[in-house]
């Protein structure tokens, strides 16, 4: 259903790949997706589609284009995550990216809402507080996120985490709640990357896919289904 589109990062020129999914009917508006470490995997590309089907127009950029090209053929390499966790250190826990997450928002006409997994939720994160023209953001997951968590929000935010997660820790979640309790943070029956095929739990799934769904609506001003 997408393609691979080129974006380019306007403060370094830096040129990386997006994969683009556009409105299978009318657009709700546009939506940036970040993927988790392992990159734009077939899973982050399917949810893509998904979202499409959803009334949105999707662009989920290449993180890791800086270091390592392309698009994986699977979604988990374990024989690659302590390379890829090199990577993820030499983006600053996320905020490196930070230029090329704009560079995705600015390539789509509002209203623009934006997603993120694990270390693409931390990045998420970071982009609902240091980032213009987003409407509403969902982080899922993000193992940094208590790290920036005195850090506010400029746009309608929540966060999606697993309470059996082992790489957020319960003291954790309660340091984010302790800095922002107006924040709506949602806790589900699993551990993590409950969204992805490596941690799947179908009814956190769900159940976030649709709170997710009802946040952008809301910020995209639409009727129907979760708006």
């Amino acid at each position: 259903m997408g393609e691979r589109v080129r974006l380019t990062n306007a403060s370094d020129g830096f040129v990386f790949e997006a994969y683009h999914a556009p409105t299978a009917d009318a657009r709700r508006g546009g939506l940036v997706v970040l993927s988790a470490i392992w990159g734009v995997t077939p899973h982050i590309r399917k949810l893509c589609d998904g979202y499409a089907e959803d009334g949105y127009e999707v662009l989920a950029p290449s993180l890791f284009d800086r270091f390592e090209p392309g698009f994986p053929d699977a979604d988990v390499d374990p024989p690659a995550l302590e390379r890829r966790q090199g990577h993820v250190e030499r983006m600053g826990r996320g905020e490196a990216a930070l230029g090329d997450v704009q560079a995705a928002v600015a390539a789509l006409a509002a209203p623009v809402s934006l997603m993120g997994f694990c270390v693409g939720g931390t990045i998420a994160w970071l982009a609902a507080c240091r980032l213009e023209g987003l409407s509403a953001v969902a982080s899922f997951y993000g193992g940094d996120v208590a790290r920036f968590r005195h850090e506010a929000p400029l746009c309608p935010t929540q966060l999606h985490l697993g309470r059996a997660d082992p790489l957020i820790p319960s003291q954790d979640v309660e340091a984010i709640v302790e800095a922002q309790p107006e924040l709506p943070v949602f806790l589900y029956d699993a551990g993590h990357a409950f969204v992805a095929p490596s941690g799947y739990v179908e009814d956190a799934a769900r159940l976030s896919h649709l709170r997710t769904l009802q946040l952008f609506h809301r910020a995209s001003g639409a009727k129907g289904e979760g708006g």
